[in-house]
Order: structure tokens, then sequence, then C-alpha cells
């Protein structure tokens, strides 16, 4: 059986969020979407027509944005993606997704955004697996 991850874990979340990560952070999100969006979490939202994944993920995306944004970050970067150039070559990811917060506390209130807290609904019925690395600046010497 394959792991799926589509939210953080309590230990990942709880990683992040007691980490001494100061300022601005760069989510990269990789996506992988449904086929058909599934609405079995949330019922009430399922559309009448079946929508594939990528209709339920642009769902989120044009309810979760001017949340992202009334917090101080931005999408910065939404683009297709498929296979890796480097990396296992059955592994496939949909989407590229990069979103700037301008700090992890600035990220964690939007938990506290009813309007953000019920867009993912389309995200959850959208995704079928993900990966999401947080990236701060200058974390190297070189750099």
């Amino acid at each position: 059986m394959t792991v799926q991850y589509i939210e953080p874990t309590q230990e990942s979340g709880r990683r992040f969020f007691t980490n001494n990560i100061r300022g601005e952070v760069i989510m990269l999100n990789l996506l992988r979407f449904r086929e058909w969006a599934d609405y079995t979490q949330s019922p009430a939202l399922k559309p009448i027509t079946p929508v594939t994944g990528t209709e339920a993920f642009d769902r989120y995306i044009a309810l979760a944005l001017p949340c992202l944004r009334r917090t101080g970050g931005d999408l910065l970067f939404l683009g297709k993606s498929d296979y890796f150039l480097i990396g296992p070559e059955n592994e496939r990811w949909d989407c590229v997704m990069l979103v700037k917060q301008k700090s992890k506390e600035s990220m964690l209130s939007m938990t506290h955004d009813v309007e953000y807290m019920s867009s993912l609904a389309h995200r959850t019925a959208a995704i079928e697996d993900s990966r999401l690395l947080p990236v701060t600046s200058n974390v190297l010497g070189a750099m």
C-alpha cells in the first residue's frame, strides 16, 4: 500500500512551528491530482456535475488566494509538471506551486480564517498525493 501525504502530521506541524525559522518562508508544493475530485469528506460542496482534481484545485486557489494575500503572502508560481529529470522514474507530479508567506506566524494565522478553512475542502477533494517543503533564504554560507 502506498502512503499518501495530503495534510501535515501533528509531529511535522509541531516541528515546523517550533523551529527557528525567522522571516519569509517559501512553500514548495508538489501536487498530484485525482482524476476525479473526491468530495466524500465534504458532500455539501460536491458539484452536481463531477469535476476533475485539477478543476477542484482551481476552486481551492480561487478561494484561498485572497486569504493568503490578506495575511501578507502570495502565490509566486503555479505550473504544470510531469516526471523528474533527476529523481525516481516512476514518480510523477502534476503541478508545482511556490507560495510565499511573510512568516510562519502569518501562515498559522490562516488557520483562523473561516474562508480559508472552508477552501481546504476543495484542496482535499483535488489532491491524490502531495509534498510540501518549507524553504528559507540564505541557509547556506555560500549564498
